[in-house]
């Protein structure tokens, strides 16, 4: 009989979330000029199950793409790590891409994986898609920041996939990545997922689908305000809209008023007037050239050792080793 993979899930000692999203909502909405929202709060339990349909969309071959060079050559990035290692993945989802490189491990070590999340349902999710796979224990950690935890002599290997790295802007991403490298030891490993450049049409279809299912993804975000803060956004007064910024090279999500109107978010303390077109920007998408992540990785204090390239969805996963 084999050993099962044990699983529990540490939440992180927060300030009461509640009172953190009105904060940040606060901030946002109020912001002189464009008014934003952290695309972080999109994925709650209803958002996380809509991305979910969203990555198997016809139109959205993102998530297909990662998933392709993950089973093509798990088993050689594998190859190029340092033994033993332990695996941190930010921003789990489900964790059914996460299987292959996983069960590449499990054939040659017992290993520890710490899916990081701030959705206590893709944790659970994460748990039930990985329970099949021996010799893998998971400690799953309700936070979206990295835990480094080893004992001596164990290497770490943060996974970074999707193109959540897209979600900042370049300044942003090499701060990200900064913070990131001073966690980790010389010789520690970052597996970084780019979305690269390809036709502005393809894009904008792929953030914009037929069906209308990213719009229920954004338009939720608002449902979320009413649902935890007691807003009362009208969401059928607000429409969804992808555009592409040619100058950040990056798919933006906006949520744009279709009328003039006023919102009230009580625990925000906020009444806010919005006018005829103005938008709620909600997520930037920034698109990657192929030789990117090698200059990336030198500025944040990586080497480029590997990318892997998918070419019927120009994806590219790339694995940094801590200098």
């Amino acid at each position: 009989m084999t050993a099962r993979p044990n699983f529990m899930v540490t939440q992180a000692i927060t300030a009461d979330p509640v009172y953190e999203f009105a904060s940040e909502v606060r901030a946002g909405l109020t912001r002189p000029g464009q008014r934003e929202l952290p695309s972080k709060y999109l994925y709650d339990d209803v958002g996380s199950a809509l991305f979910e349909v969203i990555s198997v969309l016809p139109q959205y071959g993102l998530t297909r793409a990662d998933e392709r060079l993950l089973q093509r050559y798990a088993h050689e990035m594998v190859e190029r790590l340092p033994a033993p290692v332990i695996v941190a993945e930010l921003g789990s989802g489900s964790g059914k891409k996460t299987r292959y490189l996983l069960e590449a491990l499990d054939t040659r070590q017992q290993t520890r994986y710490c899916p990081i999340e701030i959705s206590h349902t893709a944790l659970t999710m994460c748990a039930r898609e990985l329970s099949d796979i021996d010799h893998i224990s998971i400690v799953g950690f309700e936070s979206e920041y990295l835990d480094a935890r080893r004992r001596s002599g164990q290497h770490l290997l943060v996974l970074f996939l999707g193109s959540t790295i897209g979600n900042f802007d370049r300044p942003a991403a090499a701060k990200f990545l900064r913070s990131v490298r001073e966690i980790l030891n010389p010789g520690d490993s970052l597996l970084l997922g780019t979305d690269l450049e390809k036709p502005i049409p393809q894009l904008i279809e792929a953030y914009d689908d037929p069906l209308g299912v990213t719009a229920a993804f954004n338009v939720n975000l608002l449902a979320r305000i009413n649902r935890e803060l007691d807003g009362d956004f009208v969401l059928d007064q607000w429409k969804h809209e992808a555009r592409f910024n040619p100058d950040a090279r990056s798919m933006e999500m906006h949520l744009r008023s279709k009328q003039n109107q006023v919102v009230a978010i009580s625990r925000a303390e906020l009444s806010l007037e919005f006018s005829q077109g103005e938008t709620i920007w909600t997520e930037s998408s920034h698109k990657y050239a192929t030789r990117e992540p090698f200059r990336i990785a030198r500025e944040a204090g990586f080497r480029c050792v590997a990318q892997w390239v998918d070419r019927e969805w120009p994806f590219a996963e790339n694995l940094f080793i801590a200098e």
